[in-house]
């Protein structure tokens, strides 16, 4: 049997370890192979199932959700409306955060710039970069 042992695929996919199990447990990987010792094997499309769980885990997307989303996924291919669906609304909640963080970072930058104002050091001098 070929595929990644479980650290192999943890490293490629930057989950940890207890990530894979859970994911597993939840039935997020489902049919992970297994050895005839019962370690689990990663095959390409686990990678695959994992490299998207990743893209929805870091903007945000609910366990729920994603669950919701691998399911109709192994429904097959009459779920294809539902699950462009399930994205579409993630795509906006995607967006709308990032019109948030966009306006956050903004009023960062205004503040970085006021005490860089009331600063006695210019940014960059060498009195700044000693202390």
């Amino acid at each position: 049997m070929s595929g990644y042992a479980p650290s192999e695929a943890a490293r490629r996919s930057g989950f940890s370890l207890d990530t894979l199990r859970y994911y597993e447990k939840i039935g997020l990987l489902a049919d992970v192979e297994r050895t005839a010792g019962g370690q689990r094997v990663f095959t390409d499309d686990d990678l695959g199932w994992l490299e998207l769980f990743r893209c929805l885990r870091d903007t945000g997307m609910p366990i729920a959700q994603m669950r919701r989303y691998a399911h109709l996924a192994r429904e097959g291919d009459h779920t294809v409306d539902e699950r462009c669906e399930l994205l579409r609304h993630h795509a906006v909640r995607v967006e709308e955060q990032m019109g948030l963080l966009q306006r956050q970072y903004e009023h960062l930058r205004e503040k970085i710039r006021f005490y860089e104002r009331l600063s006695p050091v210019a940014p960059g001098s060498e009195a700044e970069q000693a202390g």
